[in-house]
Order: structure tokens, then C-alpha cells, then sequence
């Protein structure tokens, strides 16, 4: 419970009508979680608008209304607020509501198309390592500490990320690291959160579907950059062409990091195998778990934000080195007779490419790539014939099957995919609209040898069909069709 005046505090506050000194019992932007005494926040979103809801949120037992537009009828007993962004004040609410953990905590934020979920959660599994406690908040799952939460999105809504913040600092967390999601970013979720430092990965083909253009997705990366306050870090990566455009605006201090390219920090591949990564960075050996040239621009990533966070540079390898890949991203197992099946989260042109090459990279001439690739259902359908067009262009064989299909017909996104495909390149190419079938049919191809990569779904155990979830893993599927009780 606290004081409506408490709560608006830098809240943006534009026209108030009423009394500020009652008492909040919840904050809630959804109409029908309303309770006696809630402050209701009406949110212009993509699919609803909150105004509508505001007679409905008053009748349930708000007492207080925050909106961007006043009702016609202000209800006596009843305090309005009028503010140029709900979303934003929201934010900031709820930051109040929950005493500002993020000044209190450390909190790292990670955004970029690809790499996010790895480098948050590398730097979770570091500073643990290093001895601190420490939070994540990322598209597999969020952590307290050694205790798991389920995650529902890639960034929490701002109420559930302010009583997140709250609960990692009561369970002694110094550190909190987590994704920043362009959409997060767009819809204002988290407005209220101090900074500490912001990394950026990479910028490619992705969520065009909701920014409408690559500018746009753009801009909204950029945003995070130019909240961060004087007092924080910006580690941006300058091999990519938007590395340095998106910091330009920043007040926090920018620093560097590249595989080829003049930076702060650098690394070079010195191996590159199925047993991990050898790389130089900065003068120094080190032998890491992961695989990829991606993986060691995000083990850099990761390595150049311990330095920013004080970390001593040697202990910050040191711990690095013993740390495995996340899940779902590279992931491969083993069968009897040799084959190889690489299970990864790509879900993006640039992803599949950046693994595709990897494969190519490691492999021998003989063994050949064996590619299973569907694209989500009520996402972006530009990428879908470019993400076909990449796999079928860097493997040997090819099957175009369903990812998550959502509410469209599967068969309908693979014919959109099919699009991307050259005539002479379809020979290789088959379309098994089902997961399970496509992924047996993938190894039963395969010989002694080969690899199969898996695409698309990575740590997901399920698939979500006509707005239902049924599970599903493609990692389980594997080794069933492998005979394997473990991975190997």
C-alpha cells in the first residue's frame, strides 16, 4: 500500500483532478485485475486502447485513473491524472511503487537482434562465478540467485520487472542482467529502471512485422542508448555498421569492442571446433566452451562489460573459460554412429547464416549439412524467403517445416519460404509441414558423419498451433530419433 502522491512522483503529471493523499491498494493497466482502492493506468496498445476500459476499471473499485485522454465524465470521488504517455508513467510507477530497486542494484541491460539471451545469461553464469549475487531476466528464464522463475516474455511488463528488481535486492543481489527487446523499448517497459550500463550485439532483419521498417527498428535500440544517465556504460560492438550510430547520442560512457575492426576491446580466433573456441583477447589464450565467430563476439561482449563493471581482467577470463554454451543456442548431440545434430535458437536471417557458416567452418569436405528451418507464424514475413534462400544456399540438403505457425496455416508459411528458393537449388530442398516428421526424416538421411542442424525453435519446449501450446523439443525429438536416453 502507498500514498497516490508517492506513486506519481516524476510521473509526468500534465492535469490532475482530485486528491493525491488516498491510498493505493494495486497498480494495473488490465481492467479486469481491478481490486478496491487500484490505480488504473489506461494504455493505448497495439491491439486495445485502455481508455475504453475506464467506466469498467471504476466500477471494479479504481479510485484513481491515469490516461493520456480525460473521460468526458469525471466521476465525483474518483482521482484523474492526465499524462503525455501512460506506458512511460506506468514505468516510472511502478519504479516508485517497488522504491526504485534499480538504484539500489547494478542492472545490465543487453539489446540487439541477435546474441541477447547469450550474453545475459554468460554474464549471470560469470558474476555468480565471481561470487556476487546476482539476477537475470532473459527469453528462457528469469533467476534469483539459484532460484528459477518461468519467463513470459523477453522483457517483463513494467510491473512484473519493478517486483522482480524488488525481489533480487531483497534476496541480496548486487547485480541484475537482462534483454532489452526493441518492443520493450517501443512500449515504454522500462521506463523507470536505472541503468548501470547497456551492451549492444548487432542489428539485423528482424521484428519488421511490428517496426514496420529497418529504421524504425533501429530507433528503438537506439532509444535505450540515449536513456542511460551520465553514470553508466555503453559497450557497443563496431564491427556491425549501426555501432557506433547507435551510441552517437548517448550521455553514458561509450566503449568498444570488435573482432576486426579498431576497438577497447579485441579478440582474434586462433580455433574454431566442435570442442570450443580458442581466441586471443586482448594479448591473452584463452581456451573457451563455446563455438562460433558469433559466440566469441559475445564472449568479448561479455568480457569488455566485467571490465567497465570493475572486474579484474584475468579472473574475469579465467571464469569465462569454464562457463558452457546457453540453452539452445549451439547445442549439439551426438549419436552412436556419428552424427551430429546442432540445435540453435536461430530464428533470424543473420542468426541462421552466422551457425551455417560456423557448421561450414568446422566441418571436414565429406560431411555434409543437413538443415531443418521453419519460420513463426504472425511474425515477420519478409524473412521468410530470405531465412530459406540462406539455408538452402549453405547446406547440402534442406527441409522447410513448421515453427511455431501460430494462428496462419503452416503449409501457407512454407510456400512463402519456397519463394526464396532458386529453381536449381530445389532438387535439394523437400517441405514437411510436421516438426516431428521433418526432424526423423532429417536423420534418416543423415549418414555417419554429417550434421543436422535444427533451426528456429532453440530452448522452446513447445509449439504453439491455433493459439495453443503443445510440447514440444527439438532436442528430445533428436535423441528419441537417435535412441539416446541423454545427450551426448
Amino acid at each position: 500500500m502507498k500514498l497516490l502522491k508517492d506513486i506519481l512522483y516524476k510521473a509526468g503529471i500534465e492535469e490532475l483532478h482530485g486528491n493525491t493523499s488516498i491510498t493505493v491498494s494495486i497498480i494495473s493497466a488490465n481492467s479486469s485485475k481491478i481490486i478496491s482502492g487500484a490505480l488504473f493506468v489506461a494504455i493505448k496498445g497495439t491491439q486495445n486502447d485502455g481508455h475504453t476500459y475506464i467506466e469498467a476499471a471504476i466500477k471494479s473499485g479504481a479510485t484513481s485513473i491515469v490516461c493520456q485522454i480525460l473521460p468526458k465524465k469525471i466521476i465525483k470521488g474518483v482521482t484523474y491524472i492526465r499524462v503525455k504517455n501512460s506506458a512511460a508513467s506506468l514505468g516510472q510507477m511502478a519504479a516508485n511503487y517497488y522504491d526504485n530497486p534499480s538504484e539500489k542494484i547494478k542492472v545490465i541491460g543487453v539489446t540487439g537482434t541477435n546474441g541477447k539471451t547469450t550474453v545475459a545469461t554468460l554474464l549471470y553464469n560469470l558474476f555468480r562465478k565471481l561470487g556476487y549475487s546476482c539476477g537475470l531476466l532473459s527469453t528462457v528464464r528469469n533467476r534469483i540467485n539459484d532460484q528459477t522463475i518461468p519467463s513470459t516474455h523477453t522483457t517483463p511488463d513494467p510491473l512484473a520487472l519493478q517486483a522482480l528488481l524488488s525481489a533480487m535486492l531483497d534476496e541480496g543481489c548486487s547485480y541484475c542482467f537482462m534483454e532489452v527487446s526493441s518492443h520493450a523499448i517501443d512500449q515504454q517497459r522500462v521506463a523507470g529502471v536505472d541503468f548501470s550500463g547497456g551492451i549492444f550485439t548487432n542489428l539485423s532483419h528482424d521484428h519488421l512485422d511490428y517496426h514496420k521498417t529497418i529504421e524504425a527498428y533501429f530507433n528503438a535500440k537506439k532509444a535505450f542508448f540515449d536513456m542511460l544517465p551520465s553514470t553508466a556504460f555503453a559497450l557497443t560492438n563496431v564491427d556491425d555498421p549501426k555501432g557506433l550510430a547507435i551510441v552517437s547520442d548517448t550521455k553514458a560512457l561509450v566503449q568498444t569492442y570488435s573482432l576486426h575492426s579498431s576497438s577497447d576491446f579485441k579478440c582474434r580466433i586462433l580455433e574454431n571446433t566442435f570442442e570450443g573456441l580458442e581466441l586471443n583477447v586482448d594479448g591473452h589464450d584463452v581456451s573457451f566452451r563455446l563455438i562460433g565467430s558469433f559466440n566469441a563476439y559475445n564472449l568479448l561482449a561479455v568480457y569488455g562489460a566485467a571490465i567497465m563493471a570493475g572486474e579484474d581482467s584475468l579472473y574475469a577470463l579465467t571464469a569465462l573459460s569454464s562457463l558452457s554454451a546457453v540453452e539452445g543456442r549451439f547445442e549439439y548431440i551426438r549419436s552412436e554412429n556419428n552424427i551430429t545434430a546442432i540445435v540453435d535458437y536461430a530464428h533470424t536471417p543473420d542468426a541462421l547464416q552466422n551457425v551455417l557458416e560456423t557448421i561450414r567452418d568446422i566441418r571436414n569436405e565429406k560431411e555434409r549439412i543437413i538443415t531443418v528451418i521453419g519460420c513463426g507464424g504472425d511474425r515477420d514475413v519478409d524473412k521468410r524467403p530470405v531465412m530459406a534462400r540462406i539455408a538452402v544456399d549453405l547446406s547440402d540438403k534442406t527441409i522447410l517445416t513448421s515453427d511455431n505457425p501460430r494462428s496462419e496455416n503452416p503449409i501457407e508459411i512454407i510456400e512463402q519460404m519456397e519463394k526464396g528458393i532458386s529453381a536449381n537449388k530445389r532438387i535439394n530442398t523437400l517441405s514437411i509441414s510436421d516438426r516431428r516428421e521433418a526432424i526423423r526424416t532429417a536423420c534418416s538421411l543423415a549418414q555417419p558423419g554429417d550434421i543436422i542442424l535444427v533451426a528456429g525453435k532453440g530452448h522452446e519446449n513447445y509449439q504453439e498451433i491455433q493459439g495453443v501450446k503443445h510440447p514440444f523439443d527439438d532436442k528430445q525429438v533428436i535423441k528419441e530419433m537417435f535412441n539416446l536416453k541423454d545427450p551426448q
